[in-house]
C-alpha cells in the first residue's frame, strides 16, 4: 500500500527568517553607505570604498546565515523518514525508529531509535502549535502503518492450477 509522502516544514521560524534576512542585508548596506570620511577620534584613517564593499558582503553573509534556519524539512512515507535539519540529514527506515517524542517543553520533535540514539526533527517545532501537533500525528500514523505492514505482511496469492 503506497501513501502520499508527508512533507513538513516549520512555519514561524521560516517567516521570521524570510523577513529578517533582507532587513539585516539592508541595514548593512545602509551602514556601508554611511562609512565615509575619517574614522574619527585620535586614530588617523579614512574609510575606503573597499570598507564599504566589505560591509555589504558581511551583511549578505549574515543574511545567508539567517536563511540556513529555513532548511529543516521532513519527508516521510510508510517506508522511511528523511529528516533535514539546519546542519545534517538523516534517511531512516521506520524499522529503526522506536518512537516519536514530543514532550511539553521540548522545542521540537525527536525520534528515538532502536539503538537508543535520538535524532532531532527540527522541522516540527513547538512554536508552530497546531501545525506541529498535526505533523506529529501524521508521523505517528506513518510509523504505525509501517509496523502494521511488518506484522501482517501481504503474501502474494499462489497461482491456481
Amino acid at each position: 500500500m503506497s501513501v502520499e509522502p508527508v512533507v513538513i516544514r516549520p512555519r514561524k521560524i521560516r517567516r521570521v527568517c524570510w523577513v529578517l534576512a533582507p532587513v539585516v542585508a539592508l541595514v548593512f548596506a545602509v551602514l556601508a553607505t554611511l562609512l565615509t570620511g575619517s574614522v574619527g577620534g585620535d586614530t588617523p584613517g579614512v574609510f575606503q570604498p573597499s570598507d564599504q564593499i566589505a560591509m555589504i558582503i558581511l551583511g549578505l553573509l549574515v543574511a545567508g546565515a539567517i536563511l540556513i534556519f529555513t532548511r529543516p524539512k521532513v519527508v516521510a512515507d510508510t517506508h522511511h523518514i528523511v529528516v533535514q535539519n539546519v546542519l545534517g540529514r538523516h534517511d531512516l527506515p521506520w524499522e529503526v525508529v522506536r518512537r516519536i517524542i514530543f514532550e511539553r517543553g521540548n522545542p521540537w520533535v525527536s525520534l528515538e531509535l532502536e539503538d537508543d540514539d535520538v535524532v532531532a526533527v527540527m522541522a516540527v517545532q513547538a512554536a508552530d502549535k497546531e501545525h506541529a501537533v498535526a505533523g506529529v500525528r501524521a508521523l505517528r500514523a506513518l510509523l504505525a502503518a509501517n509496523r502494521a505492514d511488518h506484522e501482517h505482511p501481504e503474501t502474494p496469492e499462489a497461482p491456481k492450477g
